[in-house]
């Protein structure tokens, strides 16, 4: 055999290894999951030297311009996106390059708590997410931001629905406040619910009121249905909702225990002066208080009074009420009693 030959048939051989050593080096392992990683961020519009930077930074790469090399040869400088990403550590260049395209970033776990207003909605917000609160709160009063939502109301106080949500890092201030006054217009989606808004005569900004007012008063959610048929019941009896949480709504020191004067201040808010619902959702209701209001309780109660432990008492008289605001002012007496 010719030396040619020889040297034909050994590249033959060590092509293959080469490739295989190529894959390998370019693979992502499989058994990564369970090891150390370390957290980075990567912003829109960030390049892929600001990435490397990051990198280098927290101590996933050692040389960048060896990562640089590996991700434009492989292609995966256009495929990395914006958000947060859990790297492994230990992976080589080009597999720390290819984790940052193929498994894409992680999600964001934001919780948003029921009643919060729209200021504190949007600093949660703006603090996971990276975005821009003042932007937040303007859009959330934005005439023609609101427009393009199909939002009849000059605020999104109401269309913010509080829950746990897994968002991507890389979402803007509009596509988070689209999103979360979509997530409010599904519970409006179902045939029940259009069915209950006509037969009360209320549109959906009258319902996230009432909810709104059912979410400052509840503290237990099974009575969420029986404060809502309480205020049912008074709109049908053309009586005053007199409901305290649109009392503190106006107060500029709330929240604080209510004085007789606070009844007195003059504001479409106040539901102690004027009839009806106020002119819109005094916070952010969660989807129990919203489903209260859409489907009240089957009752007669057009009074209750807080017991003092976070339950109320139900009444259909104003003598039955009286008694129970009396038990209630004992429990407070007795209360201060002990405290001092």
């Amino acid at each position: 055999m010719s030396g040619k030959m020889k040297s034909i048939l050994i590249i033959a051989f060590l092509i293959p290894l080469f490739i295989m050593d190529v894959i390998s080096y370019i693979s992502l392992p499989s058994n990564k999951e369970s090891e150390e990683k370390v957290r980075i961020k990567i912003r829109p519009g960030d390049a892929l030297t600001n990435i490397a930077d990051s990198l280098l930074h927290k101590g996933l790469i050692k040389e960048k311009k060896l990562f640089l090399f590996w991700a434009v040869s492989l292609g995966y400088e256009k495929k990395i996106k914006a958000g947060v990403f859990e790297i492994p550590l230990g992976l080589n260049y080009a597999q720390v390059a290819g984790f940052l395209a193929e498994k894409g970033p992680e999600n964001l776990t934001v919780t948003l708590i029921e009643g919060w207003p729209n200021s504190r909605i949007n600093a949660a917000l703006a603090s996971k997410l990276d975005l821009d609160k003042n932007k937040l709160d303007s859009l959330c009063a934005d005439e023609i931001f609101l427009q393009s939502l199909n939002i009849r109301a000059d605020n999104m106080r109401g269309w913010l629905l509080p829950d746990t949500y897994s968002l991507s890092y890389g979402m803007n201030e509009k596509q988070i406040l689209r999103f979360l006054a979509g997530q409010t217009l599904k519970i409006f989606e179902a045939d029940s619910a259009k069915h209950s808004m006509k037969r009360y005569g209320l549109n959906i900004q009258q319902v996230l009121t009432m909810a709104s007012i059912i979410e400052g008063e509840a503290v237990l959610d099974e009575e969420r249905p029986f404060i809502s048929s309480v205020y049912h019941n008074r709109l049908k009896k053309r009586m005053r909702l007199q409901a305290d949480p649109t009392i503190q709504f106006i107060l500029k020191d709330r929240p604080r225990r209510l004085l007789y004067k606070d009844l007195k201040i003059e504001s479409p808010y106040n539901t102690y002066l004027h009839y009806g619902l106020p002119p819109g959702p005094i916070n952010n209701p969660g989807k129990l208080s919203i489903m209260a209001a859409l489907f009240p309780a089957d009752s007669k109660f057009i009074y209750f009074v807080a017991k003092g432990d976070g339950s109320h008492v139900f009444t259909t008289n104003s003598k039955d009420h009286a008694r129970a605001k009396a038990a209630f002012n004992r429990v407070r007496r007795q209360t201060a009693r002990s405290r001092k």
